[in-house]
């Protein structure tokens, strides 16, 4: 498991309050391991969190960053504490395999509204009249996305291990496109940086992306690439049977997700306030969206998102405070 570093400089802040406080504190001589998943895009929400347990006086370790279904399956076992981005539904077989809420602690909803798909560029779209996916069962079509000669359209995916890249398997082949499109799998920041290279080259682009982040603050969509329909719900699973039209009438191949804060259900149930925090934190998906835009820019180490974090707080005082306030009160 890799540290990410960032909390150093945040447990300062408690150690920096009045000790007559601190000892009032609901979280004083409890410990805290947060864990992450290895994208760095996700330390912003994390931090927040740890900055409102901090105040609480819990002693936040720093965070670890592991795969998700280690991140589920450590906090299952007591290993480690919370996670601050499960998503719902995507991975809901990876949290109910873990110990579902059996084990878990999961209330309220971090963030909403986080859509998944697929995008092609808008110049090829509007060229060759593109709007559905199957459309790349045509061999001549799938060929414009073909960026390393053998014929296939690739798709820039997801990381081997994530949930996303099981669901992109899936429909591949539920919508005949095994022979004409071809799922890149690996580091998915280094394998966007190759699609936006790409598209800067003016060739035509084929990806998967999600919100937050910061693809779709630099790649437009409806104005730079267009999102891609499907042509009907095909989803691996328990929720083979889930039906991602939107209210709309538009299929993207995925429902939007919300995000949770994950704790372990007995360390939550010991931990009240802590508790409470996690069901009242709230984060605007488009805040993390401009976080995540300027790690893109190259503000992207533990300082500057420390700094981020900082600003994030300074910027929303009232509601910072009223979190803390609120879980405080919940330990009395």
């Amino acid at each position: 498991m890799r540290t990410t570093g960032i909390n150093a400089i945040t447990l300062a802040i408690l150690l920096t309050a009045p000790a007559a406080y601190a000892a009032d504190l609901p979280g004083k001589g409890v410990t805290v391991n947060p864990v992450q998943s290895t994208l760095p895009e996700e330390s912003f929400q994390t931090e927040l969190i740890n900055q409102a347990l901090v105040k609480l006086g819990y002693d936040v370790q720093p965070t670890k960053e592991v795969d998700y279904n280690v991140a589920y399956t450590a906090i299952a076992k007591g290993d480690a504490t919370y996670l601050a981005v499960n998503w719902d539904p995507l991975q809901k077989d990876m949290y109910e395999t873990a110990g579902g809420d059996q084990k878990f602690y999961r209330e309220g909803t971090y963030i909403s509204g986080a859509a998944q798909g697929y995008l092609i560029d808008k110049k090829t779209a509007d060229k060759y009249h593109i709007t559905d996916i199957s459309q790349l069962k045509d061999p001549k079509l799938a060929k414009l996305f073909d960026a390393d000669g053998d014929g296939k359209a690739d798709l820039a995916g997801c990381n081997p291990g994530w949930v996303c890249g099981s669901v992109i398997e899936a429909q591949v082949k539920a919508y005949g496109l095994s022979n004409t499109v071809q799922q890149n799998q690996g580091n998915y920041s280094a394998i966007i940086a190759d699609t936006l290279t790409r598209y800067k080259s003016g060739l035509p682009v084929l990806y998967f992306t999600w919100t937050p982040y910061w693809v779709s603050n630099v790649l437009k969509p409806g104005k730079d690439v267009v999102w891609l329909t499907v042509p009907f719900s095909a989803t691996p699973g328990s929720q083979k049977d889930l039906d991602t039209k939107l209210p709309n009438g538009k299929n993207y191949g995925f429902i939007a997700n919300s995000e949770h804060v994950v704790a372990n259900k007995a360390w939550a149930q010991q931990n009240p306030a802590a508790a409470k925090l996690f069901a009242i934190v709230k984060l605007p998906l488009a805040d993390v969206n401009a976080q995540n835009q300027r790690m893109h820019d190259g503000e992207s180490s533990s300082e500057h998102i420390q700094q981020h974090v900082e600003g994030w707080i300074k910027a929303h005082q009232a509601t910072f405070d009223g979190w803390v306030k609120q879980a405080a009160a919940a330990a009395k």
